[in-house]
């Protein structure tokens, strides 16, 4: 049996599994990770690799400054402030949305919520409203946020480096021609009609790396507020990332560090806040991608798809499929191994049409974005599986009807924004 046809196998467990949730979603991410090297599919160094992946050094990072920023009642204080202006659920709903989405446009999608997580853990539990039904919208936010800019997610500039090769380029802000109105629809999509789709689980402190029941009283005012300086900091590192030359992760880090060597917390608390089930869930599936990119058998799935449209498909029907393949393949490897293995096939495609290939490879970057639909999609949805107290069919259930948006949004707006063969 080829390499391919057994990672496809091991794929088709995972979802099955996952879907299932038969035995934990991290248990199942171990066994494929471990079957894969069993199998001769992946060497030991590769399946393993995702564990030292800068998103989970950034996870373990971010749960002890977001930890901390819980444990001294920094969190709760702040919720406190929110909830006096966001009277109701909905209306939490949508500030946080909006927040998250213009934040992720301008910071990385996986640091935007990193930071963003523990402050509304804080605003559930000073409110009373479950945090299981503002994390998800939180992550989705994320996602939606990082089509506002060229710099918003690692696909747009992979998209981009492919258009200047022929000559071509997107503006700056160009992504949110589609980006933009997908953000809007989404927020008011889940402060009417999907508010209900939102899952609705009871968080005791134990199941999250946060515990909501601590008495803060008698925490001294100093470690609250030396919580938010350094939280504020790390933010702000994250933000001019480039121009520091210090990367994400590196960033927690030295955050992290910071609220243990000052006595905000200690060693002990530190470790306490980290949430290894979303560890192995993440380090576990991150071999599964491995796996896909390496053996071709992701490149083998869009092939398949791509071939049975022919020689010269419609433009319409072409960025339709290609959206949609993006979107299914999204949720199972990252965004960025989506978009790199997929521009260069619809550049191609397009260029043989002698069509504009832009339209198609903003429906690329777009679908690639769309990770809603399953706890493995994106970094910020494996964030928040234990503090949420998620299953993975609540992120099918919620996650699906956003896919649904986006594609509508996008096949509206894409052959007018960007038509096929302009004059």
């Amino acid at each position: 049996m080829s390499p391919s046809t057994i990672t496809l196998l091991f794929l088709l467990f995972a979802i099955v599994m996952f879907v299932t949730e038969k035995i934990p979603l991290a248990v199942t991410s171990m066994i494929v990770c471990i079957g894969l090297v069993v199998t001769g599919v992946l060497d030991v160094p590769t399946a393993f690799a995702g564990f030292i992946d800068t998103n989970v050094i950034l996870f373990v990072a971010m749960f002890i400054v977001g930890g901390a920023f819980f444990e001294t009642g920094m969190a709760n204080r702040i919720g406190g402030l929110v909830t006096r202006f966001a009277k109701t659920e909905r209306m939490l709903i949508v500030s946080i949305m909006l927040i998250t989405g213009l934040m992720s446009g301008v910071l990385s999608n996986t640091g935007t919520a990193a930071v963003l997580i523990p402050v509304v853990i804080g605003i559930a539990a000073k409110s009373g409203y479950a945090r299981s039904r503002l994390l998800m919208p939180l992550v989705f936010a994320a996602a939606m946020g990082g089509n506002l800019s060229l710099i918003g997610a690692p696909g747009n500039l992979i998209a981009q480096s492919a258009l200047q090769e022929i000559g071509l380029s997107f503006g700056f802000f160009e992504y949110a021609v589609v980006g933009l109105p997908i953000l809007i629809c989404g927020i008011l999509f889940y402060a009417t009609v999907g508010f209900r789709l939102l899952p609705n689980h009871e968080i005791t402190g134990e199941d999250g790396a946060f515990d909501t029941e601590k008495d803060f009283d008698s925490v001294p005012a100093w470690k609250q507020y030396l919580s938010l300086i350094i939280l504020v900091l790390t933010l702000l590192a994250m933000i001019f990332e480039d121009k520091i030359g210090i990367s994400l992760c590196i960033s927690g880090c030295i955050g992290a560090l910071a609220l243990i060597l000052t006595g905000v917390i200690s060693e002990k608390e530190a470790l306490k806040f980290i949430d290894l089930k979303t560890i192995f869930l993440f380090g576990g599936t991150l071999s599964l991608a491995a796996a896909l990119q390496n053996t071709g058998a992701g490149e083998m799935i869009a092939g398949t798809v791509m071939q049975a449209l022919g020689d010269s498909p419609s433009p319409y029907i072409l960025t339709f499929v290609v959206f949609m393949l993006c979107c299914v393949m999204t949720n199972f490897m990252s965004n960025t191994a989506t978009t790199a293995l997929m521009v260069p096939i619809c550049l191609s495609i397009s260029q043989g049409m002698g069509a504009d290939p832009r339209a198609v490879l903003m429906a690329c970057v777009i679908g690639g974005s769309c990770a809603y639909a399953t706890p493995i999609g994106m970094p910020a949805n494996t964030m928040v599986v234990g503090a949420g107290g998620y299953s993975f069919m609540d992120y099918v259930k919620a996650g699906l009807p956003l896919i649904l948006i986006a594609t509508v949004v996008s096949m509206i707006i894409l052959p007018i924004a960007f038509p096929f063969f302009p004059a």
